[in-house]
């Protein structure tokens, strides 16, 4: 089999594309020859040796991913469904980067209609960080204002199409006007090009009174003023801290990290009381044994998809040799949709 492996963090020079020897099922396990493999900026944050659930589960050398698709091709005792021949998507916790990958059963669903094998690899991990988000944390209200920072990205076009699912009014935040056209397709009530336009000032302009969800991956460039931003009853939903890393030839800014440690807001649970507005986070990779949570949200996810309430990815293609191309393309922060590498 072939995989990613990177056995220290730095550039993208770590990422090596290596042989090793066939995985095996075991009870209640599956294996899948992979197809394609999706890629997710936490995979970059693994690379640089930043993201903790990645030193707390496996440590080095580690091989990134946390979503593929193909077909099943080895059944471990006691599976019965999927059987070989079966085409799959699956959620890992790491290992995605591979041409095999073992996993539970729990975690294996038929491919959902009406996506491809690559749009399905691309489909797991944002949609169910959207969901989550939203449906677990945030609980937006019918007619309410939510502002979604990253309105292009992979999570960030999820978001902007569940907002509009619940019955929000969505105004969606993107960094370059080619990404204006895609948000308005997804159904967002209004797109930010912070690259023409004050940010807050135009929010403000489409909530005066503030909004009631905004949902940030940004970190310190933009929590404050998100916080700020939040009507009374507001709730703020932090998902990742994107800014704090340089895009210095994909390796870290030790100075750029520290200082943008030390100007993160620490958010103040009496005022938060005073002002009525919750800040909420979360990782997905430290919940990956809710399997009661993920067949919630697949049920969700794939009914919304088959009803047509929900886009079918946007996905460009890398072959999985160039995995850092593909990286460096990511972190330029000039991607629509969502990357995979193709094994």
């Amino acid at each position: 089999m072939k995989k990613v492996v990177i056995h220290g963090a730095g550039g993208y020079d770590r990422l090596r594309f290596e042989t090793h020897p066939d995985l095996t099922p075991g009870p209640g396990e599956v294996r899948v020859a992979v197809a394609y493999a999706g890629v997710n900026f936490a995979d970059c944050v693994v690379r640089l040796g930043l993201y903790q659930s990645a030193k707390d589960f496996v440590g080095w050398p580690i091989t990134p991913g946390f979503e593929v698709s193909g077909v099943v091709d080895a059944v471990g005792e006691g599976v019965k469904s999927p059987a070989v021949g079966d085409e799959v998507v699956a959620v890992t916790r790491f290992d995605g980067y591979a041409s095999q990958v073992v996993v539970s059963t729990e975690r294996v669903f038929p491919i959902p209609e009406p996506l491809t094998l690559a749009e399905a690899a691309a489909f797991p991990a944002v949609h169910l960080t959207g969901w989550y988000a939203l449906s677990m944390l945030a609980h937006p209200r019918k007619g309410e204002d939510m502002l979604v920072h990253s309105a292009a990205g992979g999570v960030g076009s999820v978001l902007t199409q569940l907002g509009k699912i619940l019955g929000c009014r969505v105004v969606g935040v993107v960094g370059q006007s080619h990404k204006i056209p895609h948000v308005e397709a997804l159904g967002a009530d209004a797109v930010i090009d912070k690259s023409r336009q004050d940010l807050f000032r135009r929010a403000e302009a489409e909530a005066p009174d503030g909004y009631g969800v905004i949902l940030d991956a940004n970190g310190v460039a933009t929590l404050k003023a998100s916080y700020d931003h939040l009507a009374p009853g507001g709730r703020l939903v932090v998902y990742g801290f994107h800014t704090m890393f340089s895009r210095n030839r994909g390796k870290t800014s030790l100075p750029k990290l520290a200082w943008g440690w030390l100007r993160t807001p620490r958010f103040d649970p009496l005022a938060m009381t005073n002002d009525n507005k919750s800040v909420l986070a979360f990782n997905l990779s430290y919940l990956f044994d809710r399997n009661d949570i993920l067949t919630d949200a697949w049920n969700d996810l794939s009914g919304w998809l088959a009803e047509g309430r929900l886009a079918r990815p946007v996905v460009k293609v890398y072959p999985a040799a160039d995995v850092a191309e593909t990286h460096r393309a990511l972190e330029s922060a000039g991607t629509v949709g969502k990357l995979v590498l193709a094994f």
